[in-house]
């Protein structure tokens, strides 16, 4: 292998969002002029009940010029502003994630300090008031953000609900445009270097064989190349976070309305998701199955749902957690063959989109310099651990003890870089993102608030300002999203005025 020759041959093995993700992006923006091959097999199937995303994936699909009614159209998508979480905290109680943040700061204290301050001076209200995302959320009702800072719609924030395999389907369209080539097959042998030990090429059944300089492992949980081939190793999260199991279910649209949000529905061993799309609903239950059997899954999912199902529910096993390296030699894992960590903040499709950005940022020549590499593999690993952090959170952050999942879950143990956020939030509701976490400050106040974890105290610099012009401040921001809000349309209705689409379920 030629040290510091380029990179001319990059083959992706499995397709799949991850697959096709890689694809479009690598054929749209490497200088390179390196040829693209996709591997996958049309007898792999997916769950296919819709999947729900977080804000950067606007940016993804910017970067790829796509016209997001286009894309929406094409995906059956939806909009969403946050997620509702139904039963975390204490049976019979709800919030909201919402996208954006909380209010504006006030000389400079963040907002939720002075709603602390509040609290403490007898004024008891939910917080989700102060989002525009929020309180949209709950109308049902959507507007794109306005580029105007001083447009009060400015405060917008949004990402998307679509159909995950129609997303693909729509990327592939796009890759092979670009001149990325697809190979239909089953991967049966990978062969090594001898000297160097990385992949050389791959063999298809068939006897055909396929080399690269750089392989991309979207194989899925397998991780054929990055750990049955390289070892790469797994690092098992169960013990803080023991969903190991998943049944899915697509459903019929029950009524009109298209919620502009995810929701999340504690369950006795686990949660349910319902993702609402134009043309369904997805829905599915993530559980133990060390407190729940598969047969009892399912049942639970069929009673939780509110539509007709539209297929009989699919199983899915998995182990949280994530390769000890993600990216060796010349084979960078993506996807479900990086790490899986459920999807109870919409975090997997993100995960796949920011191991695009570091491989494009760290894009290697065939030397595959080691530097490159370790960075590459320190920055993943980070940005696992911080969202399996955010995760463990909402199930730490429960008062519930009316199953065993759940009276095991509030006494397990949590990780040290959890306890110490959560040590300095309790005193004065102080946070603090390292090494650019994903979630944001307002991200983390709205689960710990709406989870019943409220600080002892606030910041004392909250004090400075009036108590009066504090209210002040306060009433006017809440009149005038709830005035904001009234005035955007039904969500379906800008859906069928915006991107309707012409997916059938």
């Amino acid at each position: 292998m030629t040290i510091g020759a380029p990179v001319r041959r990059i083959v992706i093995v499995g397709g799949g969002t991850a697959g096709w993700m890689a694809a479009a992006a690598l054929a749209r923006l490497i200088p390179t002029g390196a040829s693209i091959t996709l591997i996958e097999s049309d007898a792999i199937g997916t769950v296919g009940v819709g999947e729900a995303t977080i804000p950067p994936i606007r940016g993804f699909n910017a970067m790829l010029g796509i016209d997001e009614a286009e894309f929406l159209a094409a995906t059956a998508g939806s909009f969403k502003l946050g997620i509702e979480f139904v039963d975390w905290g204490a049976l019979g109680e709800r919030y909201l994630h919402p996208f954006g943040g909380f209010g504006f700061d006030i000389e400079g204290v963040r907002f939720h300090q002075y709603w602390r301050r509040r609290r403490a001076a007898g004024i008891v209200e939910d917080i989700e008031a102060y989002s525009l995302c929020a309180v949209a959320a709950r109308a049902g009702r959507f507007m794109p953000p306005s580029p105007d800072p001083a447009s009060v719609l400015s405060q917008m924030a949004h990402a998307y609900h679509f159909d995950a395999g129609l997303y693909a389907r729509f990327l592939r369209g796009r890759a092979e445009r670009d001149g990325v080539v697809r190979v239909e097959g089953d991967v049966v042998n990978v062969a090594l270097d001898g000297e160097t030990g990385h992949v050389r090429h791959v063999t298809l059944a068939g006897d055909r064989v396929i080399g690269g300089d750089l392989f991309l492992d979207c194989s899925g949980f397998r991780g054929l190349l990055i750990e049955q081939t390289l070892g790469a190793g797994y690092e098992d999260w169960t013990h803080w976070l023991p969903c190991d199991r998943a049944v899915a279910m697509p459903t019929a649209n029950a009524g009109a309305a298209i919620t502009p949000y995810t929701r999340s529905t504690a369950r006795a061993a686990g949660w349910q998701w319902r993702i609402p799309l134009q043309h369904r609903t997805g829905n599915g239950y993530v559980y133990s199955s060390a407190h729940c059997s598969d047969d009892e899954a399912a049942a639970t999912l069929h009673a939780g749902v509110d539509g007709t199902p539209l297929a009989d529910p699919r199983l899915l096993r998995f182990t949280a957690g994530r390769r000890r390296k993600q990216w060796i030699g010349n084979v960078v894992a993506l996807g479900l063959a990086s790490g899986f960590t459920e999807p109870l903040e919409s975090t997997s499709i993100h995960m796949v989109q920011t191991g695009i950005s570091k491989l494009l940022a760290l894009f290697p020549d065939q030397g595959f310099s080691p530097v490159e590499i370790d960075t590459y593999n320190r920055l993943a690993a980070t940005q696992f651990d911080q969202v399996r952090d955010f995760l463990i959170l909402h199930y730490h952050a429960t008062r519930r003890e009316d199953s065993p999942f759940w009276s095991e879950t509030c006494a397990r143990a949590i990780p040290d870089s959890l306890s110490e956020k959560l040590a300095l939030w309790r005193r004065r509701g102080r946070l603090f993102r390292w090494e650019d976490d994903l979630f944001a400050e307002a991200s983390w106040v709205a689960v710990l608030l709406g989870q019943g974890i409220v600080p002892d105290g606030w910041d004392r610099l909250a004090d400075a300002v009036d108590a009066r012009e504090v209210d002040a401040r306060f009433d006017r921001l809440r009149a005038m999203f709830a005035d904001a809000a009234s005035r955007m349309p039904r969500h379906e209705d800008y859906l069928a005025r915006i991107c309707p689409t012409r997916v059938r379920a």
